[in-house]
């Protein structure tokens, strides 16, 4: 066995694992908050639309499926859309308008002003899923970020961000998925086990 191999699978390991434990103790009271939302939204009729591009766009997908399924509690399916996943909606836009209008023309169709919104780019920078964001934001719906780096132009574009402070996009991909399994969590921690904490925000 490579000495060398197994020491980059350790290093990338304790990485990954330092990244995760300082990003969930710095964004803790901003990860329920936001699944407060997520929940109050969702009562009032509200769904979840989530973006993303490459990886995060496979995160969008993920997160997606977790609402609409289940997480880890047997529960209603709750509403919560992907808007990566139709690709005759995908190239029409793209090949009509542009790659960068891909997301915001879907969430012109299909965004409803009890919604929220959740953006992910790794690099804050992607012009497709701000456009986006600056979309709905005209709308009033709560916009949530999941970004990495500095957090780019999202920092102002978003109620609310959850920044991977990591130049490693591999690592800020594995950080932002715990992030939408935090938020999963919640919601169904608000919605059917401890609905009185969520009454007064109702």
């Amino acid at each position: 066995m490579s000495e060398e191999a197994v020491a980059l699978i350790e290093d990338y390991a304790q990485q990954g694992a330092k990244l995760r434990v300082d990003f969930c103790s710095d964004n803790s009271s901003r990860i329920v908050e936001i699944a407060r939302t997520m929940a109050v939204r969702l009562v009032h009729g509200g769904k979840i639309l989530l973006c993303g591009n490459g990886g995060s766009a496979a995160d969008a997908q993920h997160i997606a499926a977790e609402f609409v399924n289940k997480f880890q509690m047997e529960r209603p399916p709750l509403p919560a859309l992907a808007l990566t996943t139709d690709t005759s909606v995908l190239t029409a836009i793209g090949n009509d308008d542009g790659f960068r209008h891909v997301f915001s023309k879907q969430a012109k169709a299909l965004a409803g002003e009890s919604d929220v919104f959740v953006g992910i780019s790794t690099s804050g920078r992607s012009e497709d899923v701000n456009e986006a964001l600056r979309c709905v934001a005209e709308k009033g719906i709560v916009t949530v970020g999941l970004t990495g780096r500095d957090g780019g132009e999202m920092n102002e574009l978003c109620d609310f961000v959850l920044r991977v402070p990591s130049d490693n996009t591999a690592l800020i991909q594995e950080v932002h998925i715990t992030a939408g399994h935090l938020m999963c969590r919640l919601v169904d921690y608000f919605l059917f086990e401890a609905v009185d904490k969520l009454q007064p925000y109702i």
